[in-house]
């Protein structure tokens, strides 16, 4: 991986490409990110990028984390995450990541929180389909039969029943920049993207090129 960056999701809007269709895009602000930690072979064992995204007040900072910060001489920031890049002994600490590294035609991977949706039935959590809606029926959007009786005598490990839906780190994989607002660091991806609005998104380049 030689390509990642920290963003917000700012929310959906369409575009229109060079041929005239219309394409739905996810706007994303995508840093700028500032390097915090630069980790070597020699002094951790593994070679990294630590970064920061998103300024924070000083008083909502503890102690241990203020002295991390005020160690690289950067701002106290809301978000860090570590990034392994192949190149990642070219960094230096206080160097700004921009929307800048992708471009247009770019293939990358996005990872979010994705929105949660509270407890839900069997039917929106997992698509199963109703019973008869007459009035006798009495089996309307229940979950159905859940395993045998005495043999098994138990209901099987995964087995897909109503519970709490979303609120899960998802990961799309391979979707494509249609633009990007170097002046304002913003990124536009073709598609959805998950989350919900203001979330953090890690956007890395992607592990699986699909043309």
């Amino acid at each position: 991986m030689k390509k990642a960056i920290l963003a917000t999701k700012v929310g959906m809007t369409q575009i229109f490409n060079e041929e005239g269709a219309l394409v739905p895009v996810t706007v994303l602000q995508a840093g700028p990110c500032v390097v915090t930690q630069v980790k070597t072979m020699d002094n951790d064992g593994y070679s990294a990028v630590q970064v920061g995204f998103v300024d924070k007040r000083e008083k909502l900072v503890s102690k241990p984390v203020k002295g991390h910060f005020d160690k690289a001489g950067v701002s106290y920031k809301r978000y860090v995450r570590e990034f392994r890049l192949e190149n990642a002994e070219e960094f230096n600490v206080k160097d700004e990541i921009k929307a800048d590294v992708f471009a247009a035609g770019d293939k990358i991977d996005a990872t979010a929180i994705a929105k949660g949706k509270g407890f839900q039935g069997a039917i929106k959590r997992h698509g199963q389909s109703r019973g008869p809606m007459a009035h006798g029926s009495k089996y309307h959007r229940h979950a159905g039969s859940n395993g045998a009786c005495s043999d098994p005598s138990k209901v099987f490990k995964g087995k897909k029943m109503p519970g709490h839906m979303g609120a899960k780190q998802i990961t799309i994989q391979n979707l494509e920049i249609v633009k990007v607002d170097v002046e304002n660091n913003l990124i536009l991806v073709k598609g959805a993207v998950p989350g919900p609005k203001k979330s953090l998104v890690t956007i890395k380049e992607t592990v699986k090129a699909i043309n």
